[in-house]
């Protein structure tokens, strides 16, 4: 059993890595990729049989991967996003719950003729709307901020509370009696378990942030530190009420991403590993103990029943949860559509459908199979219908014109937010948040994190992005960002300021290949921009008015910045690329302070007031 144990995980991490390899390089839902390992190696080969493998252990190590990946969800919703959508929400993570609950009860007796108990416990599974899935679909659709704040707060949000009702039906399921009293009793569990489990989680996330603002713990404790208060907070949760840990894992993990911790980026760092590294183990064992008799009981009803939950139960209780809310129609016909379900339900569903089987119920080995198999089709569906739909709804982000700018100093800041007040589309983005408290005082909007990291591109918004400008102090470092992003937003919109020339310490030119093209012009270096900054240079733009297309557009003596096009379309000054300006367009110009201006040739543009 040992050598069979550890062939089995080890073919299923490689196999599970593997599988997140080629769904990255092609663009496919890595979910489905891993449910194939999974099957192969447990109901084809034979290799992995996780309940036997693991025993008693199986569920307890299911759970607390579960709480972890809940907490680094917990940890990416940021207060901000939710402004504008907090009451829609708040109707999707209360009525929504409950309606799609009943909902898919109602369903799973009467067409797939499961037990009530057993009906009301996958209905429950089938509320949460899997944030593990959710967050790649919403970057291969590029939605506007609106509606992706509505679905990742919606799913991240819903995925505790689905697994306190899954727990709540499966204690129903297990009970002797099915009168008033008990249900009130349920009920009041519920209660009690969401407002303990909420605070537990807010009280010692909130504690555990203040704790290392200190500095009383040492860096290298900090990381594993915060992984072992996410299990204490799950067990201590779990002791009132069985799965309440998750929710309040979440809660945690909401408090400490919204604290502004220094350290947060070391924190996302190893989050975002473990997580990575969980998902992939998770739905690989999760799959792998399926057993193939179980998939051979799926039959016509099965089917009927995926169906309607795709077809009927989501939209119902979307459209009637927000009926009446701030949430446009427009927004409610797509949220009523997508509603992939990922490893969180598969888990849920693993563990209570065992549970259900050895208590007596014939139908419960029928859980798991009817999530899994809701699990592919909504990934694939949604997948591929997600962007389309969007486009058609006019959902989508606007032509992608907007700025990434990375590196906040003093002249950036002051350049985006010049940008930012002329309406253009701008994310100033810096692993330090002291660096851009000054950006968000004026209202910037800001990205705090490495964007080298997977982490930090996949809690990066680029919706609207359609430029980059790399304007830190490293020219190395700007080198890496533009080759990074060469490949999304094309090789010919991501830009870099010119190294510094002149001291010892330079080194040779980067390749145009492995670096981005050079922003404004070759004196335009980071030291060069910050110190006319302190001279007392400003942004400032110019409308084209004159007839005369060759200029000059900026007085003399400044730097050309960058064209805003009648249209919207940004576009950077270089040395290797001239765009003539036309009737209507907006140059953004640098100017020294007016003691250092001489007196400047008339441009064929006019000051915008």
């Amino acid at each position: 059993m040992v050598p069979t144990l550890e062939v089995g995980i080890t073919l299923a991490v490689v196999l599970g890595i593997f599988a997140q390899w080629v769904a990255w390089r092609f663009g496919f839902p890595a979910i489905v990729l891993l449910a194939v390992c999974g099957i192969t190696l447990g109901p084809g080969l034979g290799v992995l049989n996780p309940t036997a493998d693991f025993g008693p252990l199986y569920h307890t190590l299911v759970g607390l991967a579960v709480a972890i990946i809940l907490f680094e969800g917990g940890f990416s919703l940021k207060r901000s996003e939710i402004e504008g959508v907090a009451r829609g929400v708040l109707r999707l993570i209360s009525l929504g719950v409950v309606l799609g609950w009943i909902f898919a009860s109602l369903a799973a007796h009467y067409i797939a003729e499961l037990a009530w108990p057993l009906a009301i416990t996958l209905g429950a599974i089938l509320v949460v709307t899997g944030p593990t899935v959710v967050g790649p679909l919403l970057r291969h659709a590029k939605l506007s901020p609106r509606p992706a704040s509505l679905f990742k707060w919606e799913g991240i949000i819903n995925d505790p509370l689905g697994a306190l009702l899954a727990i709540l039906s499966f204690e129903y399921a297990l009970g002797s009696g099915t009168g008033q009293g008990t249900l009130w009793d349920l009920t009041f569990q519920l209660l009690g378990a969401l407002i303990f489990a909420s605070l537990l989680g807010g009280v010692v996330g909130w504690a555990l942030g203040r704790l290392f603002r200190t500095g009383l713990v040492p860096e290298f404790l900090k990381a594993p530190g915060l992984l072992a208060f996410v299990m204490l907070v799950y067990v201590l949760a779990n002791s009132m009420l069985h799965e309440a840990g998750l929710l309040a894992a979440t809660a945690m993990g909401l408090v400490m991403g919204n604290m502004e911790l220094a350290d947060a980026l070391d924190l996302r760092r190893f989050k975002e590993n473990i997580v990575v590294f969980l998902i992939t183990l998770l739905f690989v064992v999760l799959t792998a103990d399926i057993e193939p008799e179980t998939l051979a009981q799926l039959d016509w009803r099965s089917a009927a029943f995926v169906g309607v939950v795709l077809f009927a139960v989501r939209p119902a209780a979307v459209m009637l949860s927000t009926l009446g809310s701030s949430i446009r129609l427009r927004e409610r016909l797509l949220l009523a559509w997508i509603a992939p379900r990922g490893v969180v339900a598969a888990a849920m569903a693993g563990i209570l459908g065992q549970n259900l089987a050895r208590a007596g119920y014939e139908q419960a080995n029928l859980i798991f199979p009817l999530v899994f198999a809701i699990i592919l089709i909504t990934v694939l569906l949604h997948g591929l219908t997600i962007r389309p739909l969007a486009r058609k709804l006019g959902l989508t982000a606007a032509s992608p014109n907007g700025l990434l700018l990375v590196g906040a100093s003093p002249w950036s800041i002051q350049l985006a937010q010049r940008l930012h007040e002329e309406g253009v589309r701008v994310i100033l983005a810096d692993s330090s948040a002291h660096r851009l408290h000054a950006a968000q005082a004026v209202g910037v909007p800001t990205h705090v994190g490495e964007i080298l990291s997977e982490l930090g591109r996949q809690q990066l918004d680029l919706a609207g992005i359609g430029n980059l400008l790399a304007a830190t102090d490293n020219p190395a470092y700007n080198a890496l960002v533009c080759t990074r992003f060469a490949h999304e937003l094309g090789r010919r919109h991501v830009f870099q300021l010119p190294a510094s020339k002149g001291t010892e310490e330079d080194t040779p030119e980067f390749s145009q290949e492995v670096r981005g093209r050079t922003a404004f012009s070759m004196d335009a270096t980071y030291d060069e921009m910050t110190r006319r900054y302190y001279l007392g240079w400003h942004f400032d733009q110019y409308w084209i008015t004159g007839s005369n297309p060759r200029g000059p557009y900026c007085p003399e003596g400044s730097e050309t910045l960058l064209l805003l096009r009648r249209n919207g379309e940004l576009i950077l000054h270089s040395p290797d690329r001239t765009s003539e300006p036309r009737l209507g367009d907006r140059v953004i110009c640098y100017i020294p302070a007016p003691e250092e201006e001489e007196a400047p040739e008339e441009p064929a543009t006019t000051r915008a007031s």
